[in-house]
């Protein structure tokens, strides 16, 4: 009799009509990523760092990577056989525990590929709902969370139940299985619109709250996921928001009131972007997003150190597009230059490569000051040029304020004095 490989595994499964979550040490896991045409080697393997960071969130432990060139994914098996056949020898010989591709993978795909390898297998759609799922704290962020789950899991529900013809056979199973996922497939349904209904309350809720803020200028800050926004927003707030270098450390808009330079307005961390990001987990999020649509300046907030910082900011600019932002007045923050180095050339081979940091001044005459919109290079941890960055939100902010309140026109005759 063929195992259950479903069994007390770490994910939310369907359990007596009830989400669960079953909590089990490290696991093994291998990751799996197509180098697609025109595509170079180097990017695709950046991909799959990203997502073994991913799965370092998550708490697993990545025991080697596996790519293979492909047009487009195998309609069946995402990858060949050949190199399926690959990844089952691997996983068989070291015991691995889950498989997890970099892209989200069809029904017929998922189901196609566990029945060959016998074990989890997740794609990047489904590990991103389980670190949203360990990092959702309040009821608001649990609530768009179950509902994303619950909509994924939907069209991909007889996976639960094949397990069941493997281990009995197909008669007198059939009849049975096929009638209990239709009852779960309704209950799936029926929680979906209650999940909706309640999403529907919290959005009134959130709406009324942002009413009752008045006309107070909103910054809200954006970028790729841990970039350094929410240690940003300790630093110019002064306040204590959870900041971690994993992904998603924030799920929960947090709104703080900051004063610069005497001028009021309201200071917003929200959820960070990610390439790929689920179509359900947007839709979910809508409320929390809403702090960004209805923001009247945006922190582009970039981690320069990151050796992909170029593609994570159109990442983030076509997801503010998508949410009918993207023509947002925006401040680009690009954080981290402590952390920037370059390898220094040297006409002797045999001189070993130094690595050295580059000065403010050659940040600012760097091709990405040349933007036609406020540019700042900081680092947060470090407090690098935090006078300047409160500066340009001073003047950035007093522009709108002042067409706002006109007759408050006695706060914008003080002489500019650096904070400590």
């Amino acid at each position: 009799m063929t195992p259950d490989p479903y069994a007390g595994q770490e994910f939310f499964v369907l359990k007596n009509h009830c989400m669960i979550e079953t909590s089990l040490p490290v696991e093994k896991a291998v990751l799996v990523g197509i180098i697609y045409k025109n595509q170079e080697e180097k990017q695709a393997m950046e991909y799959l760092d990203e997502l073994e960071f991913l799965a370092d969130t998550a708490g697993a432990e990545v025991m080697k990577k596996f790519t293979q060139k492909l047009d487009v994914p195998h309609v069946s098996t995402f990858v060949g056989p050949g190199k399926l056949e690959e990844i089952n020898i691997y996983i068989t010989e070291m015991e691995v525990d889950t498989v997890i591709f970099d892209d989200e993978l069809t029904p017929t795909q998922l189901r196609n590929i566990e029945r060959k390898l016998e074990c989890k297998v997740l794609d990047r759609t489904n590990l991103i709902l389980d670190i949203f799922a360990r990092r959702a704290k309040t009821a608001h962020a649990k609530t768009q969370v179950e509902l994303a789950q619950y909509q994924y899991m939907l069209p991909r529900l007889t996976r639960l139940w094949t397990h069941l013809e493997r281990q009995r056979g197909g008669i007198g199973m059939r009849g049975p299985g096929e009638t209990q996922i239709e009852t779960d497939r309704r209950i799936i349904l029926d929680k979906i619109a209650r999940l909706k209904e309640q999403l529907k309350k919290i959005d009134k809720q959130k709406a009324t709250q942002r009413r009752n803020r008045g006309k107070m200028v909103r910054v809200a800050l954006v970028g790729y996921t841990n970039v350094g926004k929410s240690t940003l927003m300790n630093l110019l707030s002064k306040s204590d928001v959870f900041a971690e270098n994993k992904l998603f450390a924030t799920l929960d808009t947090t709104v703080r009131k900051v004063i610069v330079g005497n001028i009021p307005f309201l200071l917003a961390d929200t959820v960070g972007f990610i390439r790929k990001l689920p179509h359900d987990l947007v839709e979910s999020f809508k409320s929390t997003l809403d702090e960004v649509r209805e923001a009247d300046i945006l922190m582009h907030v970039v981690d320069i150190s990151h050796q992909g910082f170029e593609e994570q900011i159109d990442t983030v600019n076509h997801t503010l597009k998508e949410i009918e932002a993207g023509d947002k007045k925006t401040i680009y923050v690009f954080n981290k230059i402590d952390a920037f180095q370059y390898v220094v050339k040297d006409e002797d081979d045999l001189t070993p490569k130094k690595q050295e940091n580059i000065t403010l001044e050659e940040w600012k005459n760097s091709w990405m000051a040349k933007k036609d919109v406020p540019v700042l290079f900081i680092s947060a941890t470090q407090k690098e040029n935090i006078d300047e960055l409160r500066k340009t939100l001073y003047n950035e902010v007093k522009e709108i304020h002042s067409k706002r309140f006109p007759y408050n026109d006695y706060l914008y005759d003080i002489t500019w004095e650096e904070e400590e």
